[in-house]
């Protein structure tokens, strides 16, 4: 997926954030963020927004605190989420592509491409918290952008040193799609896990779903639609894999 296409996906996803909370109001809770209610999902994704806009605009090169949350709320929060979010698909979809700024996992091609796919896929996310606290069903998620994000979280962010999940023994976890060919074998131990995009070798426990369904459960926004083998194995996958 080109860096145009993420911006794209960001400026829709963002737009149904903020329906999606308007309509909801900021008092409602949000089931998939146990103790949130829209207000603090509003204010995250907002500072979120801005942070990663001004290492853009600005070429920021090393990394920064996040911005304090606003005091605002009801519809005076909507309105400082939407100008955030525009101001960051603008800043994304007008920065010059070889851009240099501060990123913080290994993939993409260059800084521009790094913060048009990791904004995309936060927005994303909290965009099902969003519509999830409006009630009804939430719109899904597009197969090839759901499976970039799988990408993006086994093999950027659990391959930090801040993940959690390890293993004293030597393990094998195979994460697949149903509905496409995307497959990873995460290789877990007491260092970071090593995940590579082939199915290479005997797996102890496979976790597997349609992409858009098993993004969000490794999110842990849904449960994982279909699990085999070793449940242990899932269960130290279910409980250690939150990033933080």
């Amino acid at each position: 997926m080109d860096t145009s296409r993420f911006v794209d996906i960001l400026e829709t996803e963002g737009r149904l954030l903020a329906d999606a909370a308007e309509e909801a109001g900021t008092t409602a809770s949000v089931p998939p963020c146990p103790g949130w209610r829209v207000r603090d999902l509003l204010r995250h994704t907002g500072v979120v927004h801005r942070w990663a806009a001004a290492f853009v605009a600005d070429g920021h090169l090393a990394p920064r605190p996040m911005g304090e949350h606003p005091e605002l709320d009801g519809p005076g929060l909507v309105a400082w989420y939407r100008a955030g979010h525009r101001s960051l698909v603008d800043t994304l979809a007008g920065a010059a592509p070889g851009v240099e700024c501060f990123t913080f996992l290994p993939g993409p091609p260059s800084a521009l491409a790094f913060w048009a796919r990791r904004q995309a896929h936060e927005t994303a996310v909290h965009r099902f918290d969003a519509e999830s606290a409006r009630g009804g069903t939430p719109a899904p998620v597009a197969t090839d952008f759901a499976v970039d994000g799988i990408d993006e979280l086994l093999r950027g962010f659990h391959a930090r040193r801040r993940s959690r999940v390890r293993s004293g023994t030597p393990r094998v976890l195979r994460v697949r799609t149903t509905d496409t060919d995307a497959v990873w074998t995460v290789r877990l131990s007491q260092q970071p896990p090593v995940t590579t995009r082939d199915a290479a070798g005997e797996a102890e426990c496979e976790l597997a779903g349609p992409a858009g369904e098993l993004y969000l459960a490794l999110w842990n926004r849904l449960p994982v639609p279909a699990v085999s083998g070793d449940q242990e194995l899932a269960a130290l996958w279910r409980d250690t894999s939150a990033v933080v």
